[in-house]
């Protein structure tokens, strides 16, 4: 440890100490900045203040739980890559696509909730797309402004103050100096601490005056918010117009009800509504789906996570969207490099490559 060096620091604050409760109380000369500098001291302090609270208020909506906002900033402060969580819209989607398989696609209810369901999860891959969106177009980049620019003004106002308590000491000590050649010392301490004064002044003073300068790209970034939030509405306007028609198609009279929630027909039985003379509608399975059907077997259905977009190229297979969730299981024929998935009624053969487990 330099005994000396700290030595000379406790003695530089000691001076500092004194010299600041001489100006409080009066007894000491202080220089003023000119009223532009303060001004724009002002302006800068204000956009600090506002652009904290837009920030702060910008990450509570996109992320609403506050430990999951904490544990994305220990991820960024250690430069590693954020967990891809599911949105609570794709747990609740889950959710109800397992339990409309669990009542039986073939009840209005669990029709009802696959449909639905899948609408869930839809949306909760709209809002994930919405939020890094939004966190990429205007919370980095304004988070950047207070981290690069806000900080420097603050480090250059400082090492500003510091400077001007130089300055104020050398005109002190010039007062106080009774000999010719204390006089003459302490004159060139004074101008040389005046330089370094004027100088300091002018850096910070640029500083901020790039602070107003700066809203235009502000500006820039709360427009691509904007746009976020549209693409996000639209989007999920679109989604629940379309399961709205799906829902209201639904909507059964009350003798099909009851022809739904009774047993299962046969293959040889009338529908009673062929006896009163209406035709009779086939609803025996196409040769499509009996050969998808055919492939699911009775072992367990897991979670999965599609981690590439993926078109069918068969009718036995089922197109995959990135990042949506979808429930699979072996592929009983030996495929290994096949699995089957199902997502809401909908079911079919996908490369397993393109799944990612959820539930090992």
């Amino acid at each position: 440890m330099d005994l000396k060096k700290l030595a000379g620091q406790a003695g530089q604050f000691l001076t500092r100490a004194v010299q600041y409760t001489e100006e409080k109380l009066g007894n000491a000369e202080k220089t003023e900045l000119d009223g532009h500098f303060e001004s724009l001291s002002l302006q800068a302090e204000s956009a600090r203040t506002w652009t904290e609270k837009l920030v702060t208020g910008a990450e509570s909506v996109l992320i609403p739980n506050p430990g999951n906002r904490v544990e994305d900033m220990l991820f960024e402060k250690i430069e590693k890559r954020r967990p891809n969580r599911l949105s609570n819209l794709e747990y609740l989607g889950l959710d109800m696509v397992q339990a409309g398989n669990d009542f039986g696609p073939g009840t209005a209810y669990g029709s009802a909730l696959l449909k639905v369901g899948g609408a869930e999860q839809r949306l909760g891959l709209v809002e994930r797309e919405y939020i890094s969106n939004a966190f990429t177009g205007y919370v980095q980049p304004m988070r950047k402004f207070l981290d690069t620019e806000m900080k420097t003004i603050t480090r250059e106002k400082r090492l500003l103050e510091t400077k001007r308590l130089d300055l104020d000491a050398c005109k002190s000590r010039l007062r106080k100096a009774r000999s010719q050649e204390g006089q003459t010392a302490a004159e060139a301490d004074l101008r040389k601490a005046q330089a370094d004064y004027d100088r300091q002044a002018e850096i910070t003073k640029l500083l901020l005056e790039g602070v107003r300068s700066s809203q235009a790209a502000h500006l820039r970034h709360l427009n691509e918010l904007v746009e976020a939030q549209v693409q996000f509405y639209e989007q999920s306007y679109k989604i629940m117009t379309e399961l709205q028609k799906e829902m209201a198609s639904l909507a059964l009279s009350p003798d099909a009800t009851v022809s739904l929630t009774s047993a299962p027909l046969s293959n040889n039985s009338v529908p009673s509504t062929a006896q009163k003379g209406t035709p009779a509608v086939d609803n025996s399975p196409t040769a499509s789906e009996n050969s998808t059907e055919d492939l699911i077997g009775a072992g367990t259905w897991r979670r999965a996570k599609v981690v590439c977009d993926y078109d069918a190229t068969s009718k036995e297979e089922m197109s995959l969207m990135m990042n949506e969730v979808v429930m699979y299981q072996e592929h009983e024929g030996g495929m290994s490099d096949f699995v089957i998935a199902r997502r809401g009624t909908q079911s079919g053969r996908v490369p397993s490559a393109y799944l990612e487990a959820m539930d090992d």
